[in-house]
C-alpha cells in the first residue's frame, strides 16, 4: 500500500496533477491524473492507494486523454465518426478506449453522421461549388453510409444545382480565351462542371440558360491561331490534299464549324 505524498499541478498544463507517492521513506513521481479525476476520487495528500487503484487510474486517466483529444479535433470543424476513429488511432489510443470515447461522443451528440452529412453538403456546395457525385465520393471517403448521404443530398435540389450552374456559366463567358472556338470553350466548361461533380443532364439543362455569344472576330482570332498550330504540325509530314486535309479534320475536332474552315483554308490558299 502506497500513499499520496504529494499532489502539484502541472506548470504547462493547469488541469492537470502530478501525483507523488511514498512506499516507506521513499517518495516519487507515480502519475498524473486529469482535475476530474482528482475530484472523482478525493485524491488528497496522505490517502492510502492500493496497486488495483493505481492502475484503474491510470487507466481512467488515459481514457479521459483520448476524450480530450476528440472534443480538441471537433473544435475545428464537424467530424465523421470515421474521422474521428482514424484520429485517435493515429494518436495511438487504445483502441477499447477510442470505442468508448466514440460512444460517449454519440450520445452527447457531438458525432453524428447525418448532421455531419447536411453540413458538409451545405458548406462545399456554397463555398465550393460541389456537385451531388463529388460530395457523395467525398462523404463516403470518411465512412458515411449511402443511406446518410443520399438523405442530406435531397435538399441539393435539381433545380437549385442548375440555376447555380448558370450563374457560374455567365461569369465564365467574360474569360474565354480567342484562341479557343465558342464550342471548344462550352466543352471545356462542361469537362470543369462533370469534375466538380455535376450530371450531364444537369450541365446541359443549364446551358440552355446561357446565350453564348461568339462574335465573328473572336472566331476567326481563334481558329486563326489553332490553324497555326495545327498546320506547323504537318507541314513537314504532309502535303497538297492529303495536308489540308489533315488541317480541316484538326480544326473539325477543335469545335469550328465547317463554313468557317472552309473560309480558313480558302483564305490561307489551301
Amino acid at each position: 500500500m502506497a500513499v499520496i505524498a504529494k499532489i502539484e499541478i502541472q506548470k504547462r498544463n493547469k488541469g492537470r496533477y502530478n501525483i507523488f507517492l511514498s512506499k516507506g521513506q521513499k517518495t516519487e513521481y507515480a502519475l498524473s491524473v486529469d482535475e476530474d479525476l482528482l475530484l472523482k476520487y478525493g485524491l488528497t495528500k496522505g490517502l492510502e492507494i492500493d496497486e488495483d487503484q493505481l492502475i484503474k487510474l491510470i487507466d481512467e486517466d488515459e481514457k479521459k486523454k483520448a476524450y480530450n483529444l476528440a472534443i480538441h479535433y471537433l473544435s475545428y470543424r464537424p467530424r465523421s465518426i470515421l474521422e474521428m476513429r482514424q484520429y485517435l488511432e493515429k494518436k495511438e489510443k487504445e483502441p477499447r478506449h477510442i470505442d468508448q470515447v466514440l460512444d460517449h461522443l454519440v450520445n452527447q451528440r457531438l458525432l453524428n453522421d447525418e448532421e455531419f452529412a447536411s453540413a458538409y453538403i451545405r458548406s462545399k456546395r456554397l463555398t465550393l461549388m460541389k456537385g451531388p457525385l463529388k460530395l457523395k465520393q467525398e462523404l463516403k471517403q470518411k465512412g458515411v453510409n449511402d443511406s446518410i448521404i443520399d438523405k442530406a443530398l435531397q435538399s441539393y435540389s435539381v433545380l437549385e444545382q442548375i440555376d447555380q450552374l448558370a450563374k457560374w456559366l455567365e461569369k465564365q463567358q467574360t474569360k474565354r480565351s480567342n484562341k479557343l472556338s465558342i464550342n471548344a470553350f462550352k466543352d471545356k466548361l462542361s469537362t470543369q462542371l462533370l469534375a466538380k461533380g455535376f450530371s450531364h443532364q444537369v450541365i446541359v439543362e443549364a446551358f440552355k440558360l446561357i446565350d453564348f455569344q461568339s462574335e465573328q472576330i473572336e472566331e476567326w482570332e481563334a481558329i486563326c491561331f489553332q490553324g497555326e498550330k495545327i498546320r506547323r504540325k504537318y507541314e513537314n509530314k504532309y502535303t497538297g490534299w492529303e495536308y489540308w486535309q489533315r488541317v480541316k479534320q484538326n480544326l473539325y475536332r477543335k469545335g469550328f464549324s465547317m463554313e468557317l474552315i472552309d473560309r480558313y483554308i480558302e483564305e490561307e490558299g489551301g
